[in-house]
């Protein structure tokens, strides 16, 4: 008989036949395994779905076909052609007398998937653990660690050594309030967009430009400073006015707008994507790690350029950091390509669905209009996402501790302490044991959630360190820090309470970290990092008004108000979560 192809696409799971017209000379063959003779008149209403690499052997399951009509053999049609003409719908005749032993291989075909099913191995819990324990990709892991170390080495360093170079200038508060002030200011109407433009840039071209441009900004800063170090020392309202200094100040925004942006993506997207979201033990050690060596480098920062800074002059010392910003940035860059060529190209890899194949109504705002809209409403829609995220209250309370600006190893800090005549070496040493107590707390936070849970750990920690800045607090009003003794005892007491921050500091990361979706990983982590710049900034404009060194007890008493106002925050948290924070914590709402 004559054989037909099929002019319309049935809708058969996973096959697509094209349209052809009823030729009867035009035969062309389609075979299934089905075992009794049926004249099929398809309507064309279901016809629309795809025959995908059809071959002469396969086999039809949970076909979803809409039909309208099954003819029998008796009850088919004997003249083709008068169907070809009067009818607009296909007739499809499907003989199986030629396909029997088609059947009989498809069921041995069965049959051995089945078997297959049937045999996979299910690992026990020893083993589960230990494949959550190993990272999807170890050595692209060891890659980024050396590439945060080569980074974080000369951000540290730099860290230490601008306020410290500025304060020698002139012995006021203002010169490094303000630097402050405007970088805070930058973060947070750049972080936003910053965020957003590296969600839906390829990582590592985009990550590889941040470092080239935060080096530059580096050097231009240095070469400043320098420059100031060489002229005469002048009265601190024309050193506000100086060009130099407001090319410094717009230099160390851009600066640490791109120190933001790099910390943001490595710490939330990068180390998922390389440790593996489904291995939360691997991410969670690759989180330590990182950590880690952040920490570590502060306290190696910290404490060379505070070692220099006592033997040399400070032109010398900030020729050196001008050095290690020159050699370092090539060294970044080697081992964030080489990162990426060890991880198979996983970081080429787009973010999500929506991030490639299409937008949110807010998201199709940001595209359309001028440059100045698109801006605005990123601005907007990363605040509106931050704004809706699940663990709120701990983010907050996250950002109130940054209204800490002088009880903490802080450019305040350094300031006050070098205008104190304060040695440098101590400085430095103060610094680096800050550091030592946030490498500490990345063990002891492991401990604490363990033991604890993750919100009790979280409270605790924020509770240590409320109780500590108090007693701090007490020793500054005491009016004796113009002994040696009460000046080591009083960085003493907020050296231990960094034990605390730095616990708080870690479990919420690990809160925040699986909680935010890929395709908005940077968008939020940046948003935060801009409220969170924004609780500093209102703190360095205080110190902007009040920028003479006896009015530091008064900061220092703000400072110690919002920490006890972020503990206060999250203990709400703790024992009043609603029914989503319930859900998130449902293992310690039990217990």
């Amino acid at each position: 008989m004559a054989m037909v192809t099929v002019s319309q696409s049935f809708n058969f799971h996973g096959f697509f036949v094209r349209k052809a017209s009823l030729l009867p000379s035009s035969a062309s063959r389609v075979r299934y395994s089905i075992n009794d003779r049926r004249w099929l008149n398809l309507d064309s209403a279901s016809s629309s779905c795809r025959f995908r690499n059809l071959n002469s052997r396969c086999s039809i399951t949970n076909t979803d076909l809409h039909l309208s009509n099954v003819l029998t053999e008796d009850e088919a049609p004997q003249d083709l052609s008068a169907a070809e003409c009067d009818c607009s719908t296909p007739i499809v005749h499907l003989k199986t007398d030629i396909l029997e032993s088609e059947s009989l291989s498809l069921l041995a075909e069965t049959t051995y998937v089945d078997s297959v099913l049937t045999a996979l191995p299910v690992l026990s819990e020893e083993e589960q653990n230990a494949l959550a324990a190993t990272p999807a990709h170890p050595v692209a892991l060891y890659a980024l660690y050396a590439s945060s170390l080569a980074g974080n080495l000369v951000e540290q360093l730099w860290n230490f050594a601008w306020p410290s170079a500025i304060a020698l200038l002139h012995p006021s508060l203002l010169p490094v309030a303000v630097m402050c002030f405007f970088s805070k200011l930058a973060i947070i109407v750049g972080g936003p967009l910053v965020g957003k433009l590296m969600d839906y840039s390829p990582r590592v071209p985009a990550y590889m430009g941040l470092n080239v441009v935060q080096a530059a900004a580096q050097l231009l800063s240095a070469t400043m400073i320098i420059h100031a170090h060489t002229v005469s020392p002048t009265s601190v309202s024309s050193v506000l006015l100086r060009p130099w200094f407001i090319v410094l100040v717009l230099a160390g925004a851009i600066e640490r707008l791109c120190g933001v942006a790099t910390g943001v993506a490595v710490e939330r997207d990068w180390v998922i994507l390389l440790a593996g979201m489904n291995r939360p033990i691997a991410l969670a050690q690759a989180n330590a790690v990182l950590n880690r060596i952040d920490l570590l480098c502060e306290i190696a920062g910290a404490s060379v350029f505070g070692i220099l800074l006592s033997k040399y002059e400070p032109v010398t010392c900030l020729k050196f950091a001008a050095a290690s910003m020159i050699w370092s940035l090539p060294v970044m860059i080697g081992l964030t390509w080489l990162t990426n060529k060890l991880a198979t190209g996983v970081l080429d890899r787009p973010r999500s669905c929506q991030t490639c194949c299409g937008e949110s109504p807010e998201e199709a705002a940001v595209v359309a209009g001028s440059i100045v809209d698109r801006g605005l409403e990123t601005i907007k829609l990363g605040w509106k996402e931050y704004m809706q995220q699940p663990v709120l209250p701990a983010s907050l309370a996250y950002v109130l501790l940054f209204f800490n600006v002088v009880l903490a190893p802080s450019s305040l800090m350094t300031a006050f302490l070098t205008q104190r005549g304060v040695n440098p070496s101590v400085i430095g040493g103060f610094s680096g044991l800050c550091a030592c107590m946030g490498v500490a707390a990345t063990f002891l936070s492991a401990t604490l959630v363990k033991q604890l849970g993750i919100l009790k750990a979280g409270a605790a920690g924020l509770v240590f360190q409320a109780s500590l800045l108090s007693l701090a607090v007490a020793v500054y009003w005491s009016g004796s820090l113009s002994q040696q003794s009460p000046v080591l005892f009083f960085l003493g007491l907020i050296v231990l309470s960094r034990l605390g921050h730095m616990s708080y500091d870690v479990v919420g990361a690990q809160i925040l970290q699986t909680g935010i979706p890929s395709s908005k990983a940077n968008l939020i982590g940046t948003t935060e990092v801009s409220v969170a710049s924004l609780a500093e900034s209102v703190m360095l404009g205080v110190a902007i008004i009040a920028n003479d060194a006896s009015h530091f007890g008064f900061l220092a008493m703000l400072s110690l108000l919002s920490v006890v106002g972020a503990a206060w925050m999250f203990c709400q948290l703790l024992l009043n979560p609603t029914d989503e924070q319930r859900s998130l914590f449902a293992v310690e709402s039990n217990t």
